[in-house]
Formats: C-alpha cells, structure tokens, sequence
C-alpha cells in the first residue's frame, strides 16, 4: 500500500488528505509539529500519517488564520473554541491587528516629515506655554517598564495611588508621570507616577505601611515653572506625543532655557469619559534660566 492510498472509509493518507483539504503535505506535517493539526492515526512501523475526511475544516481554517500573521499560540486558542467564542476570539485579535498598524501608519506619517524636513511644520500644530506650580507633597510609585507596557501600568499605578490620596488628605493637583530616562521598546526608564496630596504626615504613614510592595514612597517637589504643550486624548498616542514633547524641546532651547528635572506627563481629565478630541495631558518639563 502507497501513503497515497486511501487507508479504509475512515482514515485519508497525508498525500489524500492534502489534496482534499487543498494544502501541501509539508504544511500538514508543519501543523502537526506545531500542535495546530494532528493526525488522526500514525502508523507505528512506516510512521506515515493518516487523516480523517472531517479534518479538512480544520486544516484550512488553521491555513487562513496563518495568513492573518496570527500567532501559533492564538490559533490553537482559536481552533478549540466552539463557534461563537471563535469569532470573538478572531474579532479581538483583528482589533489588535488594526490598532498596531494604526500606529505603525501614524509612526510613518511622523518620520516622513521627521526626514523630509517637515518637523518644523509638525511642531507649529502645539502651543506651548509656562506655568508656574508650587511646592508638592507627592506620592508616587516608580517602576522600570518598555513602552509597550506603559499605559496599562499608569493607568494602574495613578488609580492606586489616587485611592491611597484619601488617606493623605486628598489630591490636591492632577496626578502625573514623571519620566527619569527614556521609555521606549529597548529602555525601561524609570517611569514615575505621582499624585500631589495635602498631608504630608499621613502621606509618610501611609507609605511607611506600604513596604515596598509597589516602590512607593512620598517626596516634596519643590515648587517648579513647566513648559508645557496641552494635547487631546488622540496625542496622547505613540508617535504623537514624541512631536509634542520634541516641539516643547524646541521652544525651551529657542528660549535660552535649561531643563530642572525629569519630564512629565499631566493628566488633568478623566481619561475613561474623554473622547479622542479632549484635552487630557499636559506634556510638560521643568525649566529654569540657564
């Protein structure tokens, strides 16, 4: 008996089964070492593989997820799904799909005008103006974190730490994210996320039972001038917010200033009410006169 004959009604050799499942007998034996497909019966002294006819669905609905760029780990989540949970589980990872590339879009446009020579033209779309702030009793929660993971962690960390507020007597200014080295896919900062507050007694007891759990810890800002540039809940995306803290870089040095601390990001709004043409964040750095 060839691989290519048919076994009995039941069982397909790989070379039928491919066939019928309109796909190559290399990419079946590639599904079965993955885990996405395997055969129905090996036998145990040729070692050829035999399929049944009802696997074919299988077969070419893993083949289609693959050409989505669909991670292997995802389509075995998604071939064992009934029906309904299949779509969702397709339906969020095509989201997903759209987001990044959404990005990866607005990323080009911005190194387009980045190498071009536009910058200038992109900067001129972001006001920029100082403010003075006053001395600050802060608790904050610091963290080494990649880009990738930033929001989810700010978002987290400032919610805890505007709970904790109440029990230092309040918030008594936006909460914000100070930056103390870069954040992005190859640096992990530091990031730092603060929350002004009014008790600087209660602040210190309450950090004092924190341990070191989150890495909080109180400390007195003291009074600062910002530069700032106020941007929408859209700018608050990557690469959005780079021009924005680029175009307050450019202002700081055409005004002769020079930085007096890490820079910030202040978030001033409720972000889960905000639509994407709200005013949310304040990209800001502290100056002095150089």
């Amino acid at each position: 008996m060839t691989e290519d004959a048919v076994v009995d009604d039941e069982l397909l050799t790989i070379g039928a089964f491919a066939a019928r499942a309109r796909l190559s007998a290399k990419a079946l034996r590639l599904y079965d070492r993955l885990g996405l497909l395997s055969p129905a019966h090996v036998d145990e002294v040729s070692g050829y593989r035999y399929y049944r006819a009802d696997q074919a669905e299988r077969a070419r609905l893993v083949a289609l997820l693959r050409q989505l760029d669909m991670p292997l780990a995802r389509i075995a989540e998604l071939v064992e799904a009934d029906g309904t949970d299949a779509a969702a589980l397709l339906a969020a990872y095509w989201t997903d799909v759209e987001t990044r590339v959404a990005g990866q879009r607005t990323l080009a446009e911005y190194l387009r005008g980045r190498l071009s020579g536009r910058s200038s033209e992109m900067y001129g779309r972001f006001v920029v103006e100082t403010v003075e702030v006053p001395e600050q009793v802060l608790i904050t929660e610091t963290r080494h974190t990649l880009a990738d993971e930033l929001p989810a962690w700010i978002g987290a960390s400032l919610g805890r730490l505007e709970a904790a507020a109440k029990e230092c007597g309040g918030v008594t200014a936006a909460p914000f994210v100070a930056y103390h080295a870069e954040v992005s896919m190859e640096s992990d900062g530091p990031a730092e996320s603060c929350v002004p507050v009014a008790d600087e007694a209660a602040a210190r007891a309450w950090a004092e039972k924190q341990g070191r759990t989150w890495q909080t810890k109180v400390r007195v800002e003291p009074a600062r001038r910002l530069v700032y540039t106020r941007i929408t809940k859209a700018q608050v995306a990557h690469p959005q917010i780079m021009a924005a803290f680029e175009a307050v870089e450019q202002w700081v040095a055409a005004h002769g200033l020079r930085y007096a601390g890490p820079c910030r990001e202040v978030y001033f709004a409720d972000w889960d009410t905000a639509g994407p043409d709200d005013p949310v964040c304040d990209v800001a750095f502290p100056v002095q006169r150089a």
